[in-house]
């Protein structure tokens, strides 16, 4: 009805440009919003006054000429000119009833796009090191992230979900020493765990499957591993102490080096893919950053780099002259020893979605990677001479509450509370819900008491509790041997004339638009605010009205027809945030 409102502008403004006012220029697009007042109307328009200054004219009478052009719809009831000329419009009761019809026809399409975009998106989220389990903080990207790829899919994207796996830096070799410091103290050659190595509980697991698989083939003295390591904190630099031990480690394992790394590596990407999957999100593609480099793709960016003029030679490193695109400074690609910096990985990591197809790359990254962005958008620009492909959307940070007690986190020390344990205190449902009903960019305190329990405030019990009290409404129905008719249904709407009916199926009607803003904003708190609203709205409907009528089977099947349009919109919603929408309760 939106659309059709403003093409019944449009043709009412090419008129009055047409008379009376013929300086007057038709926008190419007309501004048009529900009305918050009910006395205002169903839609207004501000078209007029932002007609102005082309039409050289008061507004109000630029209104009023174009009030006299408009077409006439059997669904326009009446059309007011308000204030300085603000155009409002009234639609019928038939035009207000029609949605419920609108929402059976489409079914589980209701919300989305008609027709597909053309576009192609990759949503990139997670990606979290694979040096241990995904804990709670991962959680909030993993569920952001999914639902961003839901919501474009709606709006008519061809949507691809990626993981990609930080498999060739400083982090996972930190992990292998680890894994085998442990290794050796399993084996009788204990000796001091270094402070800057992860402590998890996990890493002595994948040190006992190394002992069982390979015996003491990495066994070393733990004597010669310790000669000439330096100091490790507080006497002396952590991270030196075990970037030294992982140079010993090398030195002494040679290629074994690369068994206990992919030990590790393995073990934890399995990890993260079961404890992704148990959440409900599987990806199309897990991308290998050291493929990067021996595929050739870091060059292949260099060199695109190198010859667009955006890089420069100093100190004996290559760096991309990012604070000419809007850095705070130039950022190092390849170092004065020749390696490759994780910024010069990431840029041909972007570059190869882009020669992939891709036409928006969606990012969402934790709230810790808030000074990447600028850098990274000077490197799509510089790329592609514009940084509009670049969408980055930050995870804020999750503090969860047990009790009232705050839990704390450290992935180093190993004390976290994993995504698995969450999901089995709470639920894969409630987690997901909590997780995106509040904005990525505000952070989450995550009460754990209030995600289990079975009340009014735990918001998404509520919503699907209104999913399964239709259900319920429905067998009750068929118990009473009243056969729920759709058609009769339609045909009656127009006797539900309740305040409870007539907001319902306005909000029914708003569905569409606030999964599009959802996907225009990467924003499923929208998605869940809609699913409240619609489930607050039908809770005080059922509280105020009986939906079987003995002595009028009319308003009856009018009644239900409308329950079984508000439960496909709170399926519909709910799907979009990976959420169930339970028959019992």
């Amino acid at each position: 009805m939106q659309d059709q409102i403003v093409e019944l502008l449009r043709a009412a403004l090419k008129q009055v440009a047409a008379g009376p006012f013929p300086t007057l220029e038709v926008p190419e697009r007309i501004g048009i919003e529900r009305t918050r007042d009910a006395s205002h109307g169903d839609f207004a328009t501000n078209v007029a006054m932002a007609s102005a200054r082309s039409a050289r004219a008061n507004p109000r009478q630029i209104a009023e000429a174009i009030v006299a052009a408009l077409p006439n719809d059997p669904q326009v009831e009446k059309v007011e000119i308000a204030g300085p000329g603000f155009i409002n419009f009234f639609l019928t009761r038939d035009a207000a009833t029609a949605v419920v019809g609108r929402v059976l026809d489409a079914g589980d399409r209701y919300g989305h796009a008609a027709e597909p975009s053309g576009r192609k998106v990759m949503v990139e989220f997670v990606s979290a090191n694979p040096n241990g389990p995904l804990h709670v903080g991962h959680g909030r990207g993993a569920a952001l992230g999914d639902c961003i790829a839901n919501l474009l899919a709606a709006a008519g994207h061809t949507v691809a979900r990626e993981y990609y796996v930080n498999d060739a830096g400083r982090q996972m070799d930190i992990l292998a020493a680890s894994i085998w410091v442990r290794y050796l103290e399993q084996q009788d050659q204990a000796m001091p765990f270094p402070t800057g190595g992860y402590q998890g509980a996990y890493v002595r697991d994948i040190a006992s499957g190394l002992i069982t698989n390979h015996g003491d083939r990495f066994l070393h003295p733990a004597a010669e591993v310790q000669a000439d390591l330096g100091h490790d904190a507080p006497a002396g630099d952590k991270d030196a102490y075990v970037d030294a031990l992982i140079a010993k480690m090398k030195a002494l394992l040679g290629d074994d080096f690369a068994l206990v790394h992919a030990a590790g590596l393995d073990s934890q990407l399995s990890d993260i893919r079961e404890d992704l999957e148990g959440f409900g999100i599987v990806y199309d593609r897990w991308f290998s950053e050291a493929s990067l480099v021996t595929d050739g793709a870091v060059e292949h960016a260099l060199e695109r780099l190198r010859a667009s003029g955006h890089t420069i030679e100093r100190d004996g490193a290559l760096w991309l002259k990012s604070s000419e695109m809007g850095d705070e400074k130039d950022r190092v690609l390849v170092r004065a020893n020749g390696a490759y910096t994780y910024f010069a990985t990431d840029i041909a990591y972007h570059l190869n979605k882009l020669e992939r197809g891709f036409d928006t790359l969606v990012n969402v990254w934790g709230a810790d990677h808030h000074g990447y962005i600028a850098r990274m958008r000077a490197a799509i620009e510089a790329l592609t001479g514009s940084d509009d492909a670049l969408v980055v959307r930050l995870s804020q940070f999750v503090s969860l509450f047990r009790a009232g007690e705050k839990v704390g986190m450290s992935t180093r020390a190993g004390e976290f509370v994993t995504l698995r344990e969450l999901r089995d205190e709470v639920g894969r449902d409630a987690a997901r819900f909590f997780y995106v009903m509040r904005s990525s960019d505000q952070p989450l305190d995550f009460d754990l008491a209030l995600a289990t329990s079975q009340s009014n405030d735990n918001p998404v019990y509520y919503i699907q509790y209104a999913h399964a009290r239709i259900c319920s409404v429905l067998r009750q129905a068929t118990d009473a041997g009243v056969t729920v008719n759709p058609q009769a249904g339609r045909a009656a709407l127009g006797r539900l004339t309740e305040s409870h009916e007539t907001a319902l199926m306005g909000l029914l009607a708003t569905f569409p638009e606030r999964i599009e803003q959802a996907a225009a904003q990467y924003a499923p708190n929208i998605v869940a605010n809609a699913l409240r609203d619609v489930a607050d709205q039908f809770h005080s409907y059922y509280n105020a009205h009986r939906f079987l009528l003995d002595d009028d089977a009319e308003l009856t099947q009018a009644r239900l027809t409308l329950v079984l349009a508000v439960q496909q919109v709170l399926a519909n919603g709910l799907t979009l945030l990976g959420v169930t929408a339970p028959e019992t309760m």
